[in-house]
């Protein structure tokens, strides 16, 4: 993993798909937050579908670059369970963060003031009064596992019985939890979707529940999905990834074959598979050259 990090900061590929992050974030905080503004407030439902459909929008169009992630929590579950470089996750990061914050900022410079002149600013997520920060930690916690449990799902390249549209998919799940959460904590599902909002209206109440709720559900979602409900989860994959640490999900061993697989992972983008494979390749002849 680190040798691996160390390579893709020298690839043109990984900029590209950082720069995909950034601008997928920006438009799905500009459209799906420019939702909330206006003199009138808007019903839930039309923001709940706002939201979900940005998202599946936004993952449709960038996907085969960066794998659509556009969301921190959706990152730092890629990059626990192995599914990406720490580098990769680090760069996508701090993109969807600055994205984000300009997406806001962009809103912000385009609508009429009186339209952001109210409790809901630019789509700022905030804590009801009578939701306690415990509560809120939780529901943020879990329908961020909801969200990024089905963005494994939907990357699961094991799977056989997928034939629908994987962004709709996740759109969807964006879109149910907000038809619950949006009336408790807004139903941020997303920290930099939380980040940019906040950074730019210079509200941050309770902003850490954003950080940690999100995060941390979405590491639980990544790695139950991984290692309990995945197509190809195993003991002995689990196994090599507590013990191994040149373990890779796209290429462990097969069990009792000592069979290597080879799968392009889909949690990066289609473009930058093949500059993934090259990197990969060469780290395993490394791994060779030390074994000898």
């Amino acid at each position: 993993m680190a040798v691996r990090s160390l390579q893709e900061l020298t690839s043109l590929g990984l900029y590209r798909s950082a720069l995909a992050e950034f601008v997928g974030t920006l438009f799905l905080v500009f459209v799906a937050c420019g939702s909330v503004t206006g003199r009138t407030a808007p019903s839930i439902v039309q923001v709940a579908f706002t939201f979900g459909l940005s998202v599946a929008t936004v993952v449709w169009a960038i996907a085969h670059v960066s794998g659509g992630h556009v969301n921190p929590a959706v990152t730092v579950a890629m990059v626990t369970t192995r599914r990406i470089s720490v580098a990769r996750a680090v760069l996508y990061v701090i993109m969807q963060l600055l994205g984000a914050a300009a997406g806001a900022g962009l809103l912000k410079a385009v609508v009429p003031y009186s339209s952001i002149n109210n409790p809901r600013g630019l789509g700022v997520t905030t804590v009801d009064g009578e939701v306690t920060a415990g509560q809120a930690l939780g529901i943020e916690f879990l329908i961020t596992f909801v969200l990024v449990f089905t963005v494994f799902a939907t990357c699961d390249g094991r799977r056989s019985d997928l034939s629908g549209s994987g962004p709709l998919a996740i759109g969807l799940s964006v879109t149910m939890c907000h038809l619950f959460a949006i009336q408790y904590t807004g139903s941020s599902m997303n920290t930099a979707r939380s980040f940019g909002p906040a950074l730019v209206q210079g509200e941050w109440s309770k902003h850490w529940i954003y950080w940690f709720g999100p995060i941390l559900g979405g590491m639980a979602a990544g790695l139950l999905y991984d290692f309990v409900f995945a197509a190809d989860a195993c003991k002995n994959k689990f196994k090599q990834y507590l013990t191994n640490w040149k373990y890779d999900p796209d290429t462990f061993s097969e069990p009792g074959t000592g069979v290597k697989r080879e799968r392009v992972p889909s949690d990066v983008g289609d473009e930058t598979a093949e500059e993934l494979n090259r990197l990969n390749s060469t780290t395993r002849e490394e791994d060779r050259e030390d074994d000898v």
